[in-house]
């Protein structure tokens, strides 16, 4: 901390940043960041330019999206809250919950973010690994909360290896958590899914869990990424404490407008998230035929196992204009692209285990 000019908190000092997905030149396929190839759905730039105001502030609770969204959960518009992309109604959930001396479980190797998250809140992060098929353990998860435990994080599908949560088993492990405890269930890929047996948001919801919040974004399958707007579905006044720990005024007309342009477009929507799913079932199946052990992908992503060897794996890919997310120690993420791209990450991963 001597570089530091001014005293600050040293658990915050030591804390490495939040590392976005590798930019890629021209010429390269960037799939590090879990992106939507696709242009945005039809009628999404159109809304955008008409919603241009740049010298008025954004309605503050973005409104005409929460009503939108509660429509369609069957819920009070109370029951939705908007904000600057899922990732911070995390912060905002971990702030309003936890502080010094508190917990915060979550799975690991998940989110990055969720350490840095928790650390930044004063408490604690218990990180509980995955189990052997590259899965959220609920019940590892359950057997980790005690008395100080202000929240637990599930991620499904998880991010970074895949797998999903089944509703029997989330149903099973909300049962075992005391109901004063908040459980954040994590939904950021759930459109990409299509296990029938994975939890649902919708059928969480229903149940009527009121220590259950929901988030899921804008920015995977309906590609506003770059417009930043998520949302989370829960208890209003769990929602009411999440808005204020939050910074007023984050979410901008121009996302507003485009996340309802986009659930206007979702036959289209529809069409493209099944692309992609068959491109990663497609690249999942011609991985495991050269070798790998890839787990099961139920987001726009896959997993490769290289532990040790990860930065080294991604390096080669990157070689060959693949730019894509390593985790030091545990494993390589390849985003799904474009079509033209699955064969040329097939040829990388075979040339890296020859």
């Amino acid at each position: 901390m001597t570089d530091i000019p001014v005293r600050v908190r040293p658990e915050i000092a030591a804390l490495p940043s939040y590392k976005q997905g590798k930019q890629a030149g021209a010429t390269a396929y960037k799939l590090s960041s879990n992106e939507n190839p696709f242009d945005p759905l039809p009628g999404v730039v159109a809304a955008v330019r008409d919603a241009v105001a740049f010298n008025r502030y954004p309605d503050a609770l973005a409104g005409r999206l929460r009503a939108r969204l509660a429509d369609r959960f069957g819920v009070t518009d109370d029951r939705i809250h908007i904000a600057a992309g899922s990732v911070s109604i995390l912060y905002q959930l971990a702030q309003a919950a936890a502080s010094t001396g508190d917990e915060i479980v979550l799975p690991w190797r998940s989110f990055e973010a969720y350490p840095g998250i928790v650390t930044v809140t004063g408490a604690t992060p218990v990180m509980v690994p995955l189990t052997d098929a590259a899965a959220v353990d609920l019940p590892a998860l359950a057997a980790a909360v005690t008395e100080r435990t202000r929240a637990v994080f599930v991620c499904t599908p998880n991010n970074p290896t895949g797998a999903v949560v089944s509703q029997a088993d989330f149903d099973a492990f909300v049962a075992a958590i005391p109901s004063d405890v908040l459980i954040v269930l994590d939904e950021a890929y759930v459109e990409f899914v299509t296990d029938a047996s994975a939890v649902n948001g919708e059928r969480v919801i229903a149940a009527g869990h009121d220590n259950v919040v929901v988030l899921r974004t804008f920015s995977k399958a309906y590609g506003l990424a770059g417009l930043r707007i998520g949302y989370a579905v829960g208890h209003p006044r769990i929602l009411d404490v999440a808005r204020s720990a939050g910074i007023p005024l984050s979410v901008t007309a121009q996302a507003e407008a485009a996340a309802l342009a986009s659930l206007d477009a979702e036959d289209e929507l529809r069409e493209r998230v099944a692309v992609v799913a068959e491109r990663r079932d497609r690249l999942v199946t011609r991985l495991r035929e050269i070798g790998w052990d890839v787990p099961t992908a139920q987001g726009n992503f896959v997993w490769l196992p290289a532990g040790d060897r990860s930065l080294e794996v991604a390096a080669a890919f990157e070689a060959a204009d693949l730019v894509v997310r390593p985790f030091a120690g545990d494993g390589v993420r390849v985003s799904v692209g474009e079509d033209e791209s699955i064969e040329l990450v097939v040829a990388v991963a075979a040339s890296v285990l020859a």
